[in-house]
């Protein structure tokens, strides 16, 4: 029998990504504090690239001003913040007063992605506790935090709790997590090979990954602006919207003159930042242009709007505008406001947003007579008479992620009580 060969032709298609595609998908989700480290990194690797950076400010947010009382006039309870919602964790477990600081460090070494910023070692010195302690209120503040993901340590950490939340951690899901950087780069069958797993059980879990919030804090408190420099700014001129980047905490980029090794890159680095930056300021065009309604009226006015409907009219992918708007802040004269909690769900059709019910909430809590607060059932009274019918339970709900105690944890003693207004009439509640 003798041995024949063959040529044969075949065409597949694959997916493959490239370093430039990493690179832009990177720029695409780091904010403006990042994407300046970043840059500093790449100039002082590549003589070709000159950045030159803004003088220095001190930012002073308008809602500074904005949220000034007038003499005499209590503040409104501030709208749900991460750092509200993390406290209010911390006190659900009734710590004993040693754990009780470690919960606050930790809530104070919370980002706004809702990870930890600082080592476990550096919080417990901070704390004053051992580190064993630190570990255990962790585990602790981890099983409970909602959403899930909140105090991981990274990105692996974040999605693993998710996945045990959602009862898909095993063992092909942990090798996963374990090799994330092959993930981003696309070594499937390396990554199956490591995992002795097929390459199609590889597949089914990172398409799992993809419904995970790898930035479960991103989601909280639209007025609660982040300390640092806000990456867009929004201005009302002649009676019409206009947002644009902040030049001020971003630095410029330029290729140096002449010849020399590198200018490839460095060109090619300055055409990823404008796309970046081009895309970034399209995308906010988008959402601002649909939510101008807050941005007259406060957050209450907010619209129910989706990923999905803006990645549409902008011909975009929907992972394009998540990456865009992840840790995004915009600067706004009712203040600076993390762009991804303007997108918000109805809680039925053709009604409000769920964003904006849990404003009309807060407000109606500020408004109460602190010596007697209103029940969850009275507020959902409250709300309907106002216009927005809402069931107990999602008060309950909208209370809890609002980090307000329950009415007789409001209750403040020594208090006089008061003639209460008319309950579905908010309009005397300052607004935020």
């Amino acid at each position: 029998m003798k041995s024949r060969s063959r040529i044969s032709v075949q065409q597949t298609q694959r997916l493959t990504l490239t370093t430039r595609l990493a690179a832009s998908i990177r720029l695409l989700r780091t904010d403006a504090a990042g994407l300046s480290r970043y840059l500093e990194e790449q100039a002082a690797e590549n003589p070709q690239l000159i950045l030159t950076r803004p003088p220095p400010v001190d930012w002073i947010p308008r809602w500074k001003s904005a949220l000034a009382s007038a003499p005499g006039e209590e503040q409104a309870s501030a709208a749900p913040s991460l750092v509200s919602h993390a406290l209010a964790l911390v006190e659900a477990l009734r710590l004993s007063p040693p754990q009780a600081r470690i919960g606050e460090a930790l809530v104070e070494a919370l980002e706004p992605s809702g990870w930890l910023g600082s080592p476990l070692p550096a919080i417990a010195q901070q704390a004053g506790a051992p580190l064993r302690e630190v570990h255990a209120v962790l585990a602790r503040l981890q099983a409970r935090a909602e959403p899930t993901g909140l105090f991981a340590r990274d990105l692996a950490e974040c999605l693993r709790l998710q996945a045990e939340e959602a009862g898909e951690m095993d063992p092909p899901m942990a090798a996963v997590l374990a090799r994330l950087d092959l993930v981003a780069r696309g070594e499937i069958d390396r990554l199956a090979r490591e995992a002795q797993v097929p390459p199609e059980a590889v597949r089914q879990r990172i398409a799992r990954l993809r419904r995970y919030d790898p930035k479960p804090g991103t989601g909280f408190e639209h007025l609660a602006a982040p300390l640092r420099e806000p990456d867009l700014i929004a201005e009302k001129r002649e009676g019409v919207w206009v947002v644009q980047l902040n030049r001020s905490a971003l630095p410029s980029l330029s290729v140096a003159e002449g010849r020399g090794k590198g200018r490839a890159e460095a060109r090619a680095l300055v055409r990823l930042v404008e796309g970046r930056n081009a895309t970034l300021l399209t995308v906010a065009q988008e959402i601002l242009a649909r939510q101008q309604a807050a941005l007259d009226q406060g957050p209450s006015a907010l619209l129910p709007m989706t990923m999905a409907e803006v990645a549409e009219a902008l011909d975009l992918h929907e992972s394009t505008v998540s990456r865009v708007v992840a840790g995004t802040a915009v600067d706004t004269p009712r203040g600076t406001w993390w762009l991804r909690s303007l997108f918000t769900q109805a809680v039925r059709e053709g009604g409000l947003s769920a964003a904006a019910l849990r404003d009309r909430l807060s407000r109606l809590v500020a408004a109460e007579d602190p010596a007697a607060p209103l029940s969850d059932e009275a507020l959902a009274h409250a709300m309907a008479e106002g216009g927005t019918p809402i069931a107990r339970r999602t008060v309950a709900k909208y209370r809890a992620m609002l980090g307000l105690p329950p009415a007789h944890r409001r209750r403040k003693r020594g208090a006089r009580p008061t003639r209460r207004v008319a309950s579905g009439d908010d309009s005397a509640a300052p607004l935020p």
